[in-house]
């Protein structure tokens, strides 16, 4: 584990900063500020963890969820 205020303390959030950016926020910054929220509603609350498929898992979250729940 790394020292407090070392850049790895923040990669994981840095990593989603650069895919939300990436995948949402540069292709649409011709929109209004209330198009963007509810833009970024929606990509956080449902394509994000219910259709994006992340490399850790190699599914979605909420599969991954499901799965783990299954384990249990």
């Amino acid at each position: 584990m790394s020292a407090p205020g070392t850049p790895v303390d923040n990669a994981v959030i840095e990593s989603f900063h650069r895919t939300i950016k990436r995948e949402l926020i540069y292709p649409n910054k011709h929109k209004t500020k209330a198009e963007m929220r509810v833009l970024i509603e929606n990509y956080l609350n449902d394509y994000y963890t219910n259709e994006r498929i992340h490399t850790k898992f190699m599914t979605t979250p909420s599969r991954e969820e499901e799965r783990l729940r299954e384990l249990n």
